[in-house]
């Protein structure tokens, strides 16, 4: 028999034909992959010629089904948008040629677009939005829809005795608890039953007492929600609309009951007293409807922005733990309508108390620790509009947070939730959150970290140019020349960041020449929980006589001297920059660290923008903004040695050339000091030890993402490396060995083993699929999606920011818990990148392998056979 374990087995050698000539899914090259992967494997995958024509999705393999599913009633429906031509960025542009490829000497060919293709819209359920299914129209429609029910079946309906008054909840009939040697029970009465089911079905119910009694009855741990985890009899019945709730019908299982509550409650936030419901809601395949929902529901309560209408909310900021709680708005001086604007909007509003200050044009590391004594929100972008009564304004441009405590604009996340809102067709939402990015590198010199005062020195994760050219791939081909401008704007705020954040000192390693993450900064991070850094202080506090706040204070502010403190916290403000806090990956030592996953991001910067100038702008781009080059040339640009003096941005013209000598450059270095051939995997390069780490993290797979491995390296991680990453949930963010012994003195770190995050996998099915390996893409993908379905299915809608991927659990025993998992009755938001996943994995399964998804077939039923045990 063959090895269950072997990354690249295939249920079937008809789905394995599928697998293989199947178009590519929004994040992808939209390539021919059968073509790619016998090109890649005859020659360099740097020379391979390929086509980028969208491949219609519904071959007859796809139909086939999978062994023990049926086709079941929900099946998804897709639409091709053609984003343009082969490009993937809709300006007709052509390809680089292949001596100016060749000669750039990187592993695949640039391409103007980003890691994926042409855009398509994956419309997931008819079933209508809360707003439609609740709203004023709705209630209307219910009265006239049961009248007709009840006037067309009153010949069949036997009179009732006059004096006998049944609710539309039939909530004479609710189960009251009892006690049996000393043990809760419910006991079971007889009801009326329609013996045949009808289709459509419709209930007619009364919401606050059926609300009522859902919880008495069947939320037995009291948290509000209806999951598999509640004792309940986990039946309730329900009155027909036809019968005008005289005849019930039994509504079995947590999931119909845990979505009945979920709709009650939606009916009741609308002012709904009574609604006739419809079966399709409590029974609706649910994968179809956390997709429906993400896209119908969560992304809009997760919208903000920031101006009179929306301060109160997104000034709110929990992680505030000043003694200062006054609202505070913080507004570059070059922005005087902004000021003007905020200052006009705290005067006519003075009980909001609301302080408007200007922030310097210098930002130093001083200047933000002293305001962490009183902390604020920092502006982000504002359009002109017109008012109804023709007066000029300004408003704020929306973008999307993560959710729970979260409440501003974040870095890597907002990248993420991109790809959601781009499969959501929800362009013009990630289009003004780069415009927000743009905003920020002009004024706070970065991508923030987050639009807080206390993230001014802090940046996380660079994923600016793809982002923005997800969005240009997919904007209006016959305004062409407003997306150029567009683009060429997120292009030269991408230069500056690099030049002036990312490849100069103190974050770039002049011997190696690779970055780190090492932000500056004064103190202690200010936005932890009160107590997260009493442990390391407490020894350096009564080393000085002092309290653990009064040691805090002058430690801050110099007047008490610590080196190793000061090493200890720039290590820990590196980590938080790096996205993934906290992991023992990094724990101590993360600004010195080269890690694979900056690398990887910087190289396609690099790589990206020597495309944009070579394909739009006639290989010459002149900056506008004014700053020194600080990012060292490669070698091959300055054979005899650096310039004395760095120059300004407007002295030259940008060129491709230079960018991809760049590229060139650091994948050189990242082979030479983070790529083990041995062990098959990039590791983290250490400057300072000049070592590598021997922590094994699936951060090796962003640089397949990034197109910097070649045909050989990404072999090895896929056919080496894959199965040392790959669990029942998905993709562990590194080995279980390598995250090492935890015990009372040593707690598990959240970005350890076995946890489980959405930006790891959307990054590693991406840079699978760039390489041709589909098949493995899709069973990652499909181990993630159910993950997140059957925590769905059982937990009462819960979508949390990370997951237990080993234990399949949304319960994460780590020093933050979990976000996400608190609220009443449904859940609204969702979390940003988790929501994203989702939609974005949904693009890479087959027909069949949604079906299964929706039947909650276990991953390893599905590819091996098996009915459980370990995972491949």
């Amino acid at each position: 028999m063959a090895d269950p374990t072997s990354p690249r087995r295939t249920p079937s050698s008809s789905s394995a034909a599928s697998a293989s000539r199947r178009g590519s899914n929004p994040f992808t090259k939209n390539q021919d992959v059968a073509a790619l992967a016998e090109s890649i494997r005859r020659q360099s995958i740097g020379h391979a010629s390929y086509s980028s024509e969208t491949i219609e999705e519904g071959s007859e393999d796809e139909d086939a089904e999978t062994p023990g599913i049926g086709p079941g009633p929900h099946i998804q429906k897709r639409t091709h948008v053609r984003a343009g031509s082969a490009t993937g960025a809709g300006t007709g542009v052509s390809q680089p040629t292949a001596d100016a490829f060749q000669a750039a000497g990187l592993p695949l060919r640039p391409k103007l677009g980003p890691a994926g293709g042409s855009q398509r819209h994956v419309e997931v359920s008819s079933l209508a939005n809360p707003d439609i299914a609740y709203g004023e129209e709705a209630a209307r429609m219910d009265e006239e829809i049961g009248a007709i029910l009840r006037s067309s079946s009153d010949r069949s309906i036997p009179t009732r005795n006059r004096g006998i008054i049944r609710t539309y909840s039939m909530a004479q009939q609710k189960r009251r608890p009892q006690l049996m040697n000393d043990d809760r029970i419910i006991r079971q009465r007889r009801l009326s039953h329609d013996a045949i089911q009808e289709s459509p079905r419709r209930f007619i119910v009364d919401v606050e007492e059926t609300m009522k009694l859902v919880l008495e009855q069947e939320d037995t741990d009291g948290n509000f929600q209806i999951s598999v985890t509640d004792s309940g009899p986990k039946v309730l019945s329900l009155g027909t609309a036809t019968s005008n709730g005289y005849r019930g019908v039994e509504v079995r299982g947590h999931y119909m009951l845990s979505n009945l509550l979920q709709e009650l409650a939606l009916a009741r936030e609308h002012g709904r007293k009574r609604i006739v419901l419809d079966e399709s809601r409590l029974n609706e395949n649910p994968v179809d409807r956390l997709s429906r929902m993400i896209s119908q529901t969560f992304w809009h309560n997760l919208t903000r922005r920031i101006d009179g209408s929306a301060l109160e909310r997104i000034l709110n900021d929990p992680k505030n733990r000043s003694k200062s709680q006054s609202p505070r708005i913080f507004v570059p001086a070059s922005e005087t309508a902004q000021i003007e604007y905020y200052q006009a909007w705290a005067a006519k509003n003075p009980d909001f108390n609301l302080t408007v200050e200007i922030l310097p044009k210098v930002l130093t590391a001083d200047y933000t620790r002293d305001l962490n004594e009183r902390p604020g929100l920092l502006a982000l972008l504002m359009k002109e509009v017109t008012t109804e009564d023709g007066e000029k304004t300004l408003e704020g441009v929306p973008f999307i947070v993560p959710g729970a405590r979260f409440n501003e604009l974040y870095n890597w996340d907002s990248y993420f939730i991109s790809l959601g809102l781009v499969v959501d067709n929800m362009v013009e939402m990630a289009q003004g959150t780069v415009d927000h990015f743009i905003f920020e590198i002009k004024h706070y010199g970065k991508i923030l970290n987050g639009n807080r005062t206390y993230y001014l020195m802090r940046s996380q994760p660079p994923f600016l140019t793809d982002m923005a050219l997800q969005v240009y791939s997919r904007l209006n081909p016959e305004k062409e020349d407003e997306n150029k401008a567009w683009l060429k704007r997120a292009i030269q705020a991408a230069i500056k960041e690099y030049h002036t954040v990312w490849a100069c000192q103190p974050r770039r390693d002049p011997k190696t020449g690779l970055s780190r993450y090492r932000p500056e900064g004064r103190g202690v991070p200010p936005e932890t929980e009160a107590s997260h850094f009493t442990h390391v202080l407490r020894p350096y506090a009564e080393k000085h006589g002092l309290s653990v706040n009064e040691f805090t204070r002058k430690y801050n502010y110099g007047e008490v001297l610590e080196p190793e403190l000061d090493e200890y916290f720039m290590h820990d403000r590196a980590v938080r920059e790096s996205g993934h806090d906290t992991t023992y990956r990094l724990e101590k030592r993360c600004a010195n660290m080269a890690t694979v996953d900056l690398n990887a991001l910087l190289y396609k910067y690099e790589v990206d923008i020597a495309t944009a100038i070579r394909e739009l702008f006639d290989d010459e781009l002149m900056l506008e903004d004014e700053f020194e080059l600080l990012g060292p040339l490669p070698p091959s640009l300055a054979p005899q040695g650096q310039p004395a003096k760095p120059s300004f941005s407007t002295k030259a013209p940008q060129t491709s050339r230079e960018w991809f000598a760049r590229a060139a450059y650091r994948k050189q270095q990242v082979d030479k000091y983070c790529w083990n051939e041995g062990m098959g995997l990039y590791y983290d390069y250490d400057t300072v030890k000049e070592e590598q780490s021997v922590y094994e993290s699936v951060t090796c797979y962003w640089a397949m993402w990034a197109g910097m491995s070649s045909e050989s390296q990404a072999s090895k991680l896929v056919h080496q490396s894959l199965k040392r990453f790959e669990v029942q949930g998905g993709l562990i963010p590194g080995t279980e060995d390598s995250r090492g012994k935890i015990t009372l003195d040593r707690p598990n770190r959240q970005w350890d083993y076995p946890f489980a995050w959405p930006p790891h996998q959307m990054l590693a099915w991406v840079g699978l699929e760039r390489y041709g390996y589909l098949e493995e893409a899709r069973r990652l993908a499909y181990r993630w999606l159910y993950l997140m379905t059957s925590a769905f299915s059982n937990f009462n809608g819960v979508v949390p920011e990370k997951f237990d991927a080993v234990k399949l659990s949304h319960m994460v025993a780590a020093e933050y818990g979990n976000q996400g998992i608190d609220f009443k009755y449904k859940n609204s938001n969702g979390f940003g990148w988790t929501n994203a996943s989702y939609q974005v994995g949904l693009t890479f399964l087959t027909k069949h392998q949604r079906r299964a998804l929706g039947a909650l077939q276990t991953p390893d039923e599905l590819f091996y056979g098996k009915t459980g045990g370990e995972a491949a």
